[in-house]
């Protein structure tokens, strides 16, 4: 059928006085140019088709994860591989005059063919990256950085075919070849080694996940992204930070996400109490602390103790400093236990104490150590907030001052 039309082509330009020569080499060149067209017009003619019927039936199947083809075009892509495939079967009888020129077109065509083919499975690599983030486990163990190196490798074993095409040259000879500047493409890619050896410590040792919040250096909030060569962190003031990823491995950070996982968030702050108003109670100090209802048990169950223990030792107590007794900053310590307690935005199942630390020149320093049922952080600033307004206030209700630095 070509060589018909190669036939009916050359007569047309015999008949015109073109010349033998020239009438084979217009005759052919129109060949070669119909073959090309009509390979384009079957690309598209089966991408209509696909899209009106293997398309429709995929949107129509339950299942989601077969959209993915789609949507990364794979099948368009393959269609793409019909005019190679139509050009190689019939090059040579498209210029049986012209083996040269024939050899270039199918030398071309291969180039082609193996970009198509590379595309194509880059589209698979990334629908099946998809695939895997639709999982829950895609949060646990992120393979950004293996989808990369992936890439890198088709596109690398793609560029070295295409290279063996172009020199005439076996693949091992362009291998051995490489061999020997292996060390200055270590060099210009060692971002890329050190970061992909990075990204697979954090994924096996479970050191990062994206949706964790992790502080380190500049960065403070939310990992958005784990790939090959950078973590990206959405800060707290949406500003965006990129980090190496080998420098998650090599340099110190804070993850968030045991907080997250827990039961609260920790509440772990100071107030500190100035020590020229800590002195011991008098009778009328207790009856006084007896009306606040936290704490009216736990000073007459105290006071009894004391009284026990004072009598069974034969104490004199007219002495204000012989024996136990009570202090405002004791009972204030209890008022505040007790109130923690009765805050029902804490929670009770993790660790909960009031406690006093080492005296400073600001004072003594009572701690409460607590958790929060509510870990979003505007939350927790608030819950912490409304327990030391009260804290605060409340000091002065036992005869006591916050140091403040005049």
């Amino acid at each position: 059928m070509i060589e018909k039309y190669i036939g009916i082509l050359n007569g047309i330009g015999e008949s015109m006085h073109l010349g033998k020569a020239m009438s084979l080499a217009i005759a052919e060149g129109l060949a070669l140019v119909t073959l090309l067209l009509l390979g384009i017009l079957l690309c598209l003619l089966a991408r209509f088709i696909v899209s009106k019927s293997i398309h429709v039936l995929i949107k129509k199947t339950p299942s989601k994860y077969d959209d993915l083809l789609i949507k990364n075009k794979v099948f368009v892509r393959i269609c793409l591989l019909i005019p190679a495939i139509l050009i190689r079967f019939y090059i040579k009888d498209t210029l049986p005059d012209f083996p040269g020129a024939a050899a270039v077109i199918v030398k071309i065509t291969k180039i082609y063919e193996i970009t198509v083919y590379t595309s194509i499975l880059l589209a698979l690599v990334n629908t099946a990256h998809e695939l895997y983030n639709s999982f829950e486990m895609s949060k646990l163990k992120p393979i950004e950085g293996l989808v990369q190196v992936i890439k890198g490798l088709l596109i690398a074993v793609c560029v070295l075919l295409i290279t063996t095409f172009l020199l005439g040259k076996s693949l091992s000879s362009i291998i051995i070849g490489l061999g020997t500047i292996s060390a200055v493409l270590m060099l210009i890619f060692q971002d890329s080694i050190k970061g992909f050896v990075g990204s697979i410590q954090l994924s096996i040792n479970d050191m990062l996940r994206i949706g964790d919040w992790i502080v380190t250096g500049p960065a403070d909030g939310v990992v958005q992204e784990i790939n090959l060569t950078t973590v990206k962190v959405q800060n707290w003031d949406n500003t965006i930070t990129t980090i190496p990823t080998y420098t998650m491995v090599s340099a110190p950070f804070t993850n968030w996400r045991g907080m997250s996982e827990s039961g609260g968030r920790r509440i772990a702050r100071t107030i500190n109490i100035d020590v020229n108003t800590i002195r011991y109670c008098t009778p009328e100090m207790l009856e006084k602390y007896k009306h606040y209802s936290l704490v009216k048990d736990y000073i007459i169950q105290r006071e009894a103790d004391i009284t026990e223990y004072n009598k069974a030792n034969n104490i004199d107590t007219s002495e204000i400093m012989n024996g136990r007794q009570q202090t405002n900053i004791g009972i204030f310590r209890a008022y505040i236990k007790a109130y923690i307690h009765n805050n029902p935005k804490l929670n009770h199942n993790l660790t909960m104490m009031v406690r006093q630390l080492q005296p400073t020149e600001f004072g003594v320093p009572l701690q409460i150590y607590a958790f929060s049922n509510d870990k979003q952080w505007v939350n927790y600033e608030e819950i912490q907030s409304d327990i030391f307004d009260h804290v605060i206030a409340a000091a002065e209700m036992f005869d006591l001052k916050i140091y403040q630095k005049r």
